[in-house]
């Protein structure tokens, strides 16, 4: 279904924009010139952009955001969703109208974005949003279900299966959680005393990290852990080792750990983020929203996201209020 919106031509859009690299405070709106839709590409009028740890990750010093092909004056933000705009010559698939969601590197939190129709990867690209869901959710989808996703692919989960996911209640951990359930795994999820309710209500049952991790999980399962997924740092996957998994069956997403798999979003099955986006308009997979911001918050909203501690998805809002 596509929504009826506003076609007129605009000049200029409002966009998040840094000047120089650093924290939530060098963030600022600007109004800058609407890009155009070269052949190939698709405009897209951004309705919602979901924030993910690597946004302010990639841009919190010039050293990182060259890894990254960023430099000054740079956007911010991923993940994207809203409605065509504009296509260029040559598109096929899109057309103005279409609702759709995707990622575009480091610039998803503006009025307008611009993304090769035909693209493939996690930096630029565009899906058909489902008419199941809202525009809200189908923004948090391209990182973080990505990257559970792969994550989850390196361990090969099944209905035998009792795994162990660290971070489980933040903006991965979510999907990670509830796509492991859906392949039927006994999910084991770690967090802070305040998150128990929330992992519970994913599926999972809950043990609080820190010191002493291996012997409260084998409390809680005394026939052990068959696999892991660390999605914070390495504290879950060492307490894997302790607890007897093999290295082949433990997967980190935030550090690297001689002999242990990594994986990222860029890692993920083709066709993954579409069948994530299935499973959320089938009603099997929900995205908590812990909170959601006016582009004019930017600041706010990338601070509560930089402090690792929400339980769920960040979201900035980007529709018009005429």
């Amino acid at each position: 279904m596509r929504e009826q919106r506003d076609q007129q031509p605009a000049d200029s859009g409002r966009a998040v924009r840094l000047d120089s690299f650093g924290g939530p405070e060098v963030l600022d709106v600007k109004e800058i010139p609407v890009p155009p839709a070269r052949p190939g590409q698709i405009r897209v009028r951004v309705t919602a952009a979901g924030l993910n740890p690597m946004d302010w990750i990639m841009v919190a010093d010039a050293d990182t955001a060259a890894r990254f092909g960023l430099s000054l004056p740079a956007g911010f933000g991923t993940d994207y969703a809203g409605v065509v705009d504009r296509t260029g010559d040559g598109v096929t698939g899109f057309a103005p109208g279409d609702r759709v969601f995707g990622s575009a590197l480091s610039r998803a939190v503006a009025d307008f974005v611009v993304v090769d129709s035909a693209g493939e990867i996690a930096a630029n690209e565009a899906h058909h949003t489902p008419d199941d869901v809202d525009d809200r959710t189908a923004a948090t989808l391209a990182i973080a279900g990505r990257t559970a996703s792969a994550a989850l692919a390196v361990v090969g989960l099944s209905a035998d299966d009792t795994v162990l996911i660290g971070g489980a209640a933040g903006g991965v951990g979510v999907f990670a959680v509830q796509l492991a359930r859906i392949a039927g795994a006994r999910v084991i999820g770690t967090g802070s005393a305040t998150s128990a309710d929330f992992l519970r209500d994913l599926g999972a049952e809950p043990v609080a990290y820190g010191d002493g991790l291996a012997d409260r999980v084998r409390a809680l399962a005394p026939g052990g852990v068959t696999a892991a997924v660390d999605l914070h740092g390495t504290e879950t996957a060492y307490a894997a080792r302790e607890l007897g998994v093999p290295d082949g069956r433990i997967c980190t997403i935030a550090a690297q750990i001689d002999g242990v798999p990594n994986a990222n979003g860029a890692n993920a099955a083709p066709g993954a983020l579409d069948e994530i986006a299935r499973l959320v308009a089938a009603g099997r997979l929900r995205v908590p929203i812990a909170a959601s911001f006016p582009i004019e918050q930017i600041r706010r909203a990338a601070e509560l996201q930089a402090g690792r501690h929400v339980h769920g998805k960040v979201v900035v809002d980007l529709r018009s209020e005429a």
